[in-house]
C-alpha cells in the first residue's frame, strides 16, 4: 500500500488479480478513514458473511443476485448501489451469475459519539 494522499486504481487490473475462489476479497485500498475493495462470488456460491462494526457501501459490476438486508430481500445487478449500516446483518443469496462487487467501508472515527 502506498502512502500518498490521492492513488489511482485500474478496475481491470484489479480484476485480473482474482484467484478465482468460489468466495473472494480483494482489499486494494486501506487508509485510516477507509476501505476498499472488490468481493468476488460465483454463480451457486454461498455468501458467509457476518455484520461488520463499520458502515459499507456495494456497487454491483457484474452479476445477479438477491440480497438480504435484515428482514428484507430484494434482487441487484450491475448499477445496483447498496448501504448497509454497520452491524445490519446482510448476504447475497441465489447467485445466478458471477458477481463482482466494489466494496466500501468506512471506518468510525475515534471522536465519534
Amino acid at each position: 500500500m502506498n502512502d500518498s494522499t490521492w492513488q489511482v486504481f485500474e478496475l481491470d487490473k484489479l480484476k485480473n488479480e482474482l484467484k478465482g475462489s468460489a468466495v473472494e476479497y480483494l482489499e486494494f485500498l486501506s487508509v485510516p478513514s477507509m476501505n476498499c475493495g472488490l468481493y468476488f462470488l460465483k454463480a451457486g456460491s454461498k455468501d458467509m458473511q457476518a455484520p461488520h462494526d463499520e458502515d459499507e457501501v456495494y456497487l454491483v459490476l457484474s452479476g445477479t443476485a438477491r440480497m438480504r438486508l435484515g428482514d428484507e430481500e430484494r434482487s441487484v445487478g450491475p448499477g445496483s448501489l447498496l448501504y448497509v449500516g454497520a452491524t445490519t446483518e446482510h448476504s447475497f443469496f441465489e447467485i445466478e451469475e458471477d458477481m463482482t462487487l466494489l466494496v466500501m467501508f468506512a471506518a468510525m472515527p475515534p471522536d465519534h459519539g
